[in-house]
């Protein structure tokens, strides 16, 4: 709900307020001995200011971006993204041993302020998208992401679009859920798990690279398919190995290769929002890219917790495979529904019914 921030004001006034609010708020949880329940009430008071920040930035990057460019923006946006996760998972470490938690959290402050500041410094002001309701007043923050949502639903191709973001995600995240349980599988040790997490990661980077940087634009859309396949038949394929390979070191590095290319495959996500900025109008892009984000993040989640519960009853390695198998099945639909779905344009309907755009 709150990504329809990012329609409703200047978007460069929703990234500056997010950090300064997220600074403040991470600030507070620094104070010693403040009590569990309340540094909990931050915490989650702090990711609330994520939604509107994730919106504003995507939907101003299509805005500034365009054609090629955006392409390749997103490719780096998201290579950057996997690597600051891992250097922040480092740095955090290192701060907790070196330092006390509440010297730690002063610097996580330190880092959303200097957004800010950057932001403030360095972004040009742009007016916010205009939208009304029939009666001439400004609809409640409600109504407005509940058009997003509309936009979203009544799009064939933006329908098609969300789905495979979302069953690709519910399947290819499922391994993550379960990586200490196989790691013991394939090495006996939990320390495997590490190795397991980050080399999807490492081949979606490098496959983003590629794909954004030096695939040409009319090429990108035709290879949905094979990038789909690639991600998905990697899982599958892993999941079998121990069916092939006994339990050691060789098992463990095929798994490992084929968890980084099916991250490369990951890469499919570059096309396919591409795609996604094409087909949503400039003033609905907060919102819409708030409907795709969040439908992402409950299916990733969703996708570790089933294959959790599937990994007490088989073994963690039939997981994943049919978590591949099932996951190659289930996207078929939206792939083939996204090339023949028109875009809001094409069918003559920009905006859902019930609000218009201006300015």
């Amino acid at each position: 709900m709150l990504s329809a921030l990012a329609d409703r004001f200047p978007r460069h006034r929703v990234l500056i307020t997010s950090d300064v609010a997220r600074a403040v708020l991470v600030a507070l949880m620094a104070v010693p001995g403040v009590p569990l329940p309340v540094l909990l009430a931050l915490l989650l008071a702090a990711s609330l200011c994520s939604p509107p920040f994730e919106a504003a930035r995507n939907a101003l990057m299509a805005d500034v971006l365009h054609g090629d460019r955006y392409a390749v923006a997103t490719s780096l946006t998201g290579i950057t993204a996997q690597v600051a996760q891992l250097i922040g998972y480092v740095l955090g470490g290192v701060l907790l041993v070196s330092f006390s938690p509440s010297a730690a959290l002063v610097l996580d402050a330190l880092t959303f302020a200097a957004s800010a500041t950057w932001l403030a410094l360095g972004l040009r002001r742009r007016p916010a998208p205009v939208l009304e309701s029939p009666e001439g007043g400004a609809g409640s923050i409600w109504a407005a992401a509940s058009s997003g949502l509309r936009l979203v639903a009544s799009t064939p191709r933006l329908r098609a679009i969300v789905g495979l973001l979302w069953v690709a995600a519910l399947f290819v995240n499922a391994s993550e859920g379960i990586a200490t349980p196989l790691g013991l599988q394939l090495q006996g040790t939990t320390a495997a798990a590490g190795l397991l997490l980050a080399a999807n990661p490492a081949g979606t980077a490098l496959g983003g690279l590629f794909i954004g940087r030096f695939c040409p634009p009319h090429l990108r859309e035709r290879l949905l398919a094979p990038l789909l396949g690639l991600s998905l038949g990697g899982v599958l394929l892993a999941g079998l190995v121990p069916l092939v390979l006994d339990r050691g070191t060789a098992a463990f590095a095929v798994v490992l290769v084929l968890f980084f290319l099916a991250g490369i495959g990951g890469a499919v996500n570059i096309p396919l929002n591409v795609a996604f900025v094409q087909a949503v109008p400039s003033a609905y892009r907060g919102r819409a890219f708030g409907v795709a984000a969040s439908g992402l993040s409950g299916f990733q989640g969703l996708g570790a917790v089933l294959a959790g519960v599937g990994a007490d009853v088989l073994r963690p390695s039939t997981v994943v495979a049919l978590a591949g198998g099932v996951g190659l099945l289930a996207v078929l639909g939206p792939l083939l529904a996204m090339r023949r779905g028109p875009t809001a344009r094409q069918k003559g309907r920009p905006f859902p019914r019930g609000l218009r755009a201006r300015g």
